[in-house]
């Protein structure tokens, strides 16, 4: 194997991450821009759909394998990775009444946890 050869393996993976990211930060953006009112709906939204597209990414490799290691490197590793959000979350959640910040965790926490459980039964039905 080349010298070129092994660099572009070794590059290719970061390359596929940094795409995925940059669409996955500028979607998440627009997404609470979007939704943008006194409560973090879009992060909140953000975390749920991220979620349950994770869920059915990581299960489908795990029921079928069918999805290439280049498609998840982008998709999970880069994409979900960057639209979904643990710093902003964090950060609004601080930032609102005690009232709505325990709702906030508590909604972001418990949906997203259900949006992984959706994901798998979704890459269980469709394998």
């Amino acid at each position: 194997m080349s010298d070129r050869s092994r660099l572009s393996n070794r590059v290719l993976p970061f390359a596929l991450i940094a795409v995925g990211g940059f669409a996955g930060a500028a979607s998440r953006y627009g997404l609470a821009v979007s939704l943008s009112t006194g409560f973090p709906w879009g992060t909140l939204a953000a975390n749920v759909i991220g979620s349950f597209a994770l869920g059915v990414v990581l299960y489908e490799r795990h029921f079928a394998d069918a999805v290439s290691t280049e498609t998840r490197l982008v998709v999970a590793t880069g994409f979900l990775s960057s639209f979904t959000t643990y710093s902003a979350f964090a950060a609004e959640t601080a930032g609102l009444a005690p009232s709505l910040a325990a709702a906030n965790v508590a909604a972001n926490y418990a949906l997203a946890g259900v949006g992984v459980v959706c994901g798998r039964w979704v890459a269980r039905w469709v394998s």
